[in-house]
């Protein structure tokens, strides 16, 4: 078993499309072949959420996961939803919080922990124009503060 945390893939849209509140650690029910792919690094994150369903269950919708090459026909479905696995008044404390408005559940990026495969969301609020400006000066700001201070060191 390998030890420390390999990050895979990570959502860049989420941080600019959304204020991110809170975060959890999940881990996500995935077939052989899935873990296989996503241990390669052949995982996309865009586009996709996390909502509750009946049963009481979070699920991640739209993870794109490329098929295992040598899985031949026992294959998965690339973009199936997926259980994610979490303790129970954790799954309710989140239930909670996204049902009001303007939130919703995102996943922030998906990572090997000591071989197990996990993602991390977040509680997130939607931005809007505005806000997505305002963070796009903060970061084209802090760049120039930081070019000029490492001219300044030279």
């Amino acid at each position: 078993m390998s030890s420390g945390v390999k990050t895979v893939e990570r959502n860049k849209k989420a941080r600019h499309e959304y204020f991110i509140e809170d975060t959890l650690e999940a881990g996500v029910v995935l077939t052989g072949s899935e873990v296989k792919s996503v241990k390669d690094g052949k995982v996309s994150l865009d586009g996709t959420y996390c909502s509750l369903d009946r049963k009481g269950e979070m699920l991640m919708h739209g993870a794109y996961i490329k098929p295992y090459k040598q899985a031949s026909h026992f294959n998965h479905e690339p973009r199936r939803s997926r259980k994610l696995l979490l303790k129970q008044r954790e799954l309710e404390k989140w239930a909670d919080a996204a049902s009001k408005k303007g939130y919703t559940i995102v996943p922030l990026e998906v990572y090997v922990r000591d071989g197990w495969v996990k993602v991390k969301i977040g509680l997130a609020k939607g931005k809007d124009v505005r806000d997505k400006r305002q963070t796009v000066k903060e970061r084209e700001s802090e760049r120039k503060l930081r070019d000029v201070k490492h001219a300044f060191n030279r």
